[in-house]
């Protein structure tokens, strides 16, 4: 029975979730009730898609029950200026309140809505405390729920909902942090898009409108008509139209893993999207996740699937993505991933699915009834395989996703995974190869030959530096950014630099330049680090590249040759790999540098880029990996998944793709000197950190600690910027050392 004198009460002094000021100036609130119910109704629609509506529906209507208490109800009235000028209040605790009421109302499964509903604007939380890290939930569970939330919570509300476990008994100790946090984001993206209906309308109806997966399938078939009738004949376009069909077929096939294995300049961006559009129509799915390890190749790809399905219908989503240049419906896509198709990266893609924060999971529903299309996989992080491929596993298991591996170079992903105790069990669902006769793609696809150096002959880089001045366009390949330099110092003037000492638009202006002259046949040559190595559309006569893993040759390779023009000549792209001075720097480059050296001498084939031969070495490989699980995933998500004891913000400080060691100066490139004069102004707001990343370089803490030393660097507002106008140099990026600037004008 409803309170009749809580109804007059509410009546006369309505419990508000938000306040604005209208266009007019006046004040308008949204009413709790109002604010609880449009949430839980949209919560529920989303949890539809991961089978279990009714737990979105009570997580949206206690989610922010705390709301009532009367402390809240002053401080939103004071702090936004309702009451008039009365000052201001501190924050309250209003999200513990619908943790603390589930425990109350679910003796048994109170668990995953607590995490889910006391972390809704903090983040998912801990379990126990840790040192480092604010808060944990056996904390919040200690506190009271205030009496003006048991008086005003309607009656209606306060029963809990018999809530079915979902997924037919298929929860696991590997996959419970993940439904939780599948929950969470639907709850997340609920939250944020009722308010933002009541806060900013012309925002929440701009959301939304985009091309049916359908109509974006007649999109790409009639570009692929366009593109056939225009292509030349040539071998390598026949056997790109063999593959493209194989991709077709293969997308009638049910939910599943499937692996697109073809020598690179096998089209594999449109194959694999041909399989996807394909397999999308038949299987009723949402959207497909475009999944790049590097973001040079994100720019080109994106961009190609914006001609072909217009600008409105992909989102790009990376960390150099420069928001100024986007509309504003691309910047709210970029929030929750509601648009049809996703290009993003390795980091943002698989931190989203470890992290605890809600700007960075409350996209993640939408990753449901999609299909991931994971390229370049042999760049998966080996530390990290262990929780990446399981996270693929649930994902199939639980929420409807296919997951399509595309890559030259195919890692071991299935079965038993390495040596000795980091052992682990690989993708557990059938995979389904789309190209059958890989070996004879294969041998109609070479391009290259590959010369391995004899064992022990070192080549100096003043004697490789004259060997390249014999060829008018080569591309040489090192492993790190000091053997580049070393190498850059005996070049002509004319030679161009790659390396991470290069910020992000000195790079990408410097491969437009590239590419430039390898169209117009102009003498072209380039010393640069793996950072081309990986979906970087080149095509040069030559390539040399110092020794390393057998993946690392083989994606060197496919900067040579790639369009096969030599082919029509009757001649082969040359690929000459080398030992520098120096040997392979310590980590995963030296392990797969002895795996390659294991590999050539134990009477394999020389056929280095088959399919059998990348099998081998990758078992040979990953046998040298200490721990597939840096971020011990094991320990603070699936060990404690019985007890329901998750160490969700230890997991996501863990799991980092990539290596935060090291410290970011803003360089002086372009227009950054401009960006940097606002930074002091103004200060880090957001727009301008975004702005500012693509002119950031990062370099090792020595280094930082002795250019600060010197004075080269200084701080605004804790942001390191370039001060010495040497520091950063046009041809080759930052300049550690002021004796290597003056050879580079000296040469």
């Amino acid at each position: 029975m409803i309170n009749t004198n809580t109804t007059k009460i509410e009546q006369e002094n309505p419990v508000i979730a938000h306040i604005k000021i209208n266009d007019n100036g006046e004040f308008e609130i949204q009413k709790l009730e109002e604010h609880l119910v449009g949430t839980a109704e949209m919560a529920k629609q989303f949890c539809k898609e991961i089978d279990c509506y009714l737990w979105g529906y009570q997580i949206g209507i206690w989610h922010d029950i705390g709301k009532y208490n009367s402390y809240f109800q002053k401080y939103i009235k004071i702090n936004s200026g309702y009451l008039g000028d009365e000052g201001t209040m501190n924050k309250t605790d209003h999200s513990s309140a619908g943790a603390i009421y589930a425990k109350e109302c679910f003796p048994r499964i109170w668990q995953p809505l607590a995490y889910i509903i006391s972390g809704h604007h903090s983040g998912l939380l801990n379990w126990d405390n840790e040192l480092g890290i604010t808060g944990d939930l056996q904390s919040r569970l200690q506190k009271k729920i205030s009496e003006d939330i048991r008086l005003f919570l309607p009656d209606k509300y306060k029963q809990p909902l018999e809530l079915p476990i979902p997924f037919d008994g298929k929860l696991n100790e590997k996959n419970i942090h993940l439904w939780i946090r599948m929950m969470f984001s639907c709850l997340v993206d609920s939250d944020y898009l009722d308010t933002e209906r009541f806060m900013n309308p012309d925002s929440f109806y701009k959301r939304g409108h985009y091309s049916s997966i359908p109509d974006l399938k007649n999109k790409f078939d009639a570009y692929m008509e366009s593109l056939n009738e225009s292509a030349s004949n040539t071998f390598v376009n026949t056997l790109r139209s063999e593959i493209y069909s194989a991709c077709i077929n293969s997308g009638e096939s049910e939910n599943g893993f499937f692996t697109l294995n073809v020598p690179t300049g096998g089209g594999k961006t449109l194959s694999s999207m041909g399989f996807s559009l394909t397999h999308a129509v038949k299987n009723s799915k949402k959207r497909i996740i475009v999944v790049i390890p590097y973001t040079s190749i994100i720019v080109q790809t994106a961009q190609t699937f914006r001609d072909i399905f217009g600008e409105e219908n992909v989102i790009e989503h990376h960390s150099n993505l420069d928001n100024d240049k986007c509309s504003e419906e691309h910047k709210l896509a970029i929030e929750n991933w509601d648009a049809p198709i996703i290009v993003t990266t390795n980091v943002q893609f698989f931190e989203s699915l470890y992290s605890n924060r809600t700007s960075s999971c409350r996209k993640l529903h939408n990753i449901a009834n999609s299909i991931i299309i994971l390229d370049e996989a042999q760049m998966l992080p080996p530390e990290f395989l262990k929780p990446i491929l399981s996270v693929l596993n649930e994902l199939n298991k639980l929420f409807n996703v296919s997951v399509l591996f595309t890559t030259a170079t195919l890692p071991v992903l299935t079965g038993k995974i390495g040596t000795g105790e980091s052992t682990f069990k690989g993708i557990e669902a059938p995979v389904t190869n789309i190209i059958k006769n890989t070996d004879e793609i294969e041998t109609c696809l070479k391009r290259v030959s590959i010369e391995m150096p004899e064992k022990n002959e070192q080549i100096s880089y003043t004697d490789l530096a004259q060997e390249l001045l014999n060829y008018n366009q080569v591309l040489c390949i090192l492993n790190t950014r000091n053997e580049c330099s070393e190498l850059y110092k005996s070049m002509p003037t004319d030679t161009l630099h790659l390396s991470r000492m290069m910020c992000s638009a000195h790079i990408m202006n410097t491969i437009k330049e590239i590419k430039r002259k390898l169209l117009s046949s102009e003498s072209v040559r380039v010393v640069s680090t793996q950072l081309i190595e990986a979906g970087v559309d080149m095509d040069f006569p030559v390539v040399y590249r110092v020794f390393a893993g057998l993946d690392s040759i083989a994606q060197a390779a496919g900067r040579c040759n790639r369009e096969g023009k030599l082919n029509k000549e009757g001649k082969l792209g040359k690929v000459k790999v080398f030992y520098s001075e120096k040997g392979a720097p310590r980590g995963f480059i030296r392990k797969g540098a002895d795996a390659l050296t294991d590999l050539l001498y134990s009477n394999q084939s020389n056929d280095y880029l088959c399919s059998s031969t990348f099998r081998n070495y990758f078992i040979r490989f990953y046998s040298k990996i200490n721990s597939f699980d840096k971020a011990k995933i094991k320990e603070n998500l699936w060990d404690g998944a019985r007890e329901m004891k998750f160490q969700f913000a230890t997991a996501a400080n863990n799991f980092r793709l990539i290596d935060d060691n090291g410290k970011s100066i803003i360089v002086w490139y372009n227009e950054s000197t401009e960006l940097i004069d606002l930074l002091k102004r103004k200060g880090p707001e957001p727009w301008l950190m975004r702005k500012l990343q693509q002119y950031s370089v990062s370099v090792r803490d020595a280094d930082f600690i002795q250019l600060a030393k010197e004075g080269r660097i200084e701080k605004y507002h804790d942001i390191w910027v370039q001060a010495d106008p040497y520091l950063y140099n046009t041809k080759v990026g930052l300049v550690r050392d002021n004796h290597w600037l003056n050879e580079i004008f000296i040469v």
